[in-house]
């Protein structure tokens, strides 16, 4: 799927109610989990221990942080919009998050992104994006929520 390239506040409005778009999907190796693990000084068992996850874990496996999860979200909305002749975007935040499915190591996750609200607030759009990260293996969510985005067009 092509990206979807935004100008302007009225090229926006044309996906308001309707996906935007889905990422590619994106491996979550134990490396990954452990760099993530080293940046937050989050060093739980579950996470970076796989011959213990293999005896002790519900999963028999190590699974990713759910905010390794989550902080995915900019790289694979990356992929989705690009968004042009703006001074400058804000992350704002994020109404309604909440983790479904574990990700288990060596898993894969895509992002699927649908324009649920935007706002004109005299200069800047809000834009409200009902998000979900996906498992390929399992096809549930590893979490979704609303992520909320500042934009400041040019003129």
């Amino acid at each position: 799927m092509d990206k979807v390239i935004i100008n302007s506040y009225e090229e926006f409005e044309k996906y308001v109610g309707q996906q935007i778009g889905v990422s590619d999907y994106l491996k979550v190796d134990q490396e990954r989990i452990n760099l993530f693990a080293d940046a937050t000084l989050d060093h739980q068992w579950i996470h970076v221990d796989a011959a213990r996850a293999a005896v002790e874990s519900p999963f028999k496996s190590t699974i990713a942080h759910g905010y390794l999860t989550l902080s995915l979200l900019p790289y694979l909305w990356n992929q989705i919009i690009e968004v042009n002749n703006l001074k400058m975007m804000i992350n704002y935040g994020i109404d309604k998050m909440k983790f479904g499915q574990p990700v288990l190591t060596g898993n894969s996750v895509r992002l699927v992104t649908k324009l649920q609200t935007l706002t004109n607030l005299r200069g800047a759009v809000k834009a409200e994006i009902k998000f979900s990260i996906e498992i390929e293996e399992t096809g549930k969510k590893a979490l979704e929520g609303i992520a909320i985005f500042i934009y400041y067009f040019n003129n």
